[in-house]
C-alpha cells in the first residue's frame, strides 16, 4: 500500500491520444513529509504518519511544533497515517512526491463531502412525496414511523430529516490520467468528494 496527501484544486478536461474528452479532477498531491514511523513493537501496528501543507508556527500548538521538528519539518495542516506499507522503505523526514504513482494506475481517494445542512427526508434519502392536490394535507413529511403495534419506538436507521453531507467518503478505482511531476499535480479521471481546496488522501486501490 502506498499513499500521498493532497488538495483538490477543481475539475477540467483533457484529450486522449485518440481524441476523446476525459473529465478529470486536478489534485495537488504532495510534497508530503514522513513525520513518524509506527512499528509493531511500540505501537501494535505498522504505519507511517505523513503531513501535508505547512502551517505557521504561530498557529500550531507546542506538541505539533515539537513533533514536526523531529522530522526537520514545519508543522502540517493535514496529517494522516498510511498502513500496509514496508517500513524499511521509509525514513522520518523523507519527502514523498507525486512520482510515487504512475499514469494509468488505479487509486482510491478519500475526502470529506460538501455539507448541505439540515435537509428533509425527500432530499436526504430520496423518499417519495405525497399527493399535492385534492385536499391532501400530506406533502413532504416523513410519514408513519410505526413498524409494529408492539414496538413503542422508532427503529435505528429510520430514514428521517437531519444533517446531510459533511461525511468521509472514499471513491474507489479512479484512474490516473496524467502526472505533472514538476508541479506535483495529479489528474484523476472523474470526480472526487469535497469542495475545491479541500484535503484528500490518495492511496493505491485495494480492489485489484
Amino acid at each position: 500500500m502506498k499513499g500521498i496527501l493532497g488538495k483538490k484544486l477543481g475539475m477540467t478536461q483533457v484529450f486522449t491520444a485518440e481524441g476523446n474528452v476525459v473529465p478529470v479532477t486536478v489534485i495537488q498531491a504532495g510534497p508530503c513529509v514522513v513525520l513518524q514511523k509506527k512499528d509493531q513493537e511500540n505501537d501494535g501496528y505498522e504505519a507511517i504518519q505523513i503531513g501535508f501543507d505547512d502551517k505557521k508556527e504561530s498557529r500550531a500548538t507546542k506538541p505539533e511544533i515539537g513533533h514536526a521538528k523531529k522530522a526537520n519539518a514545519a508543522p502540517k495542516r493535514y496529517v494522516k497515517e498510511i498502513r500496509g506499507i514496508n517500513l524499511g522503505e521509509y525514513e522520518v523526514g523523507q519527502e514523498l512526491k507525486v512520482d510515487l504513482f504512475a499514469e494509468g494506475e488505479l487509486v482510491d481517494i478519500t475526502g470529506t463531502s460538501k455539507g448541505k445542512g439540515y435537509q428533509g427526508s425527500i432530499k436526504r434519502h430520496g423518499l417519495s412525496r405525497g399527493p399535492m392536490s385534492h385536499g391532501s394535507k400530506y406533502h413532504r413529511g416523513s410519514g408513519s414511523l410505526a413498524i409494529t403495534k408492539e414496538a413503542n419506538r422508532v427503529p435505528k436507521g429510520k430514514k428521517l430529516p437531519g444533517q446531510m453531507g459533511n461525511e468521509t467518503i472514499t471513491i474507489q478505482k479512479l484512474q490516473i490520467v496524467r502526472i505533472d511531476a514538476e508541479r506535483n499535480i495529479l489528474l484523476v479521471k472523474g470526480s472526487i468528494p469535497g469542495p475545491d481546496n479541500s484535503y484528500v488522501t490518495v492511496k493505491a486501490t485495494v480492489k485489484k
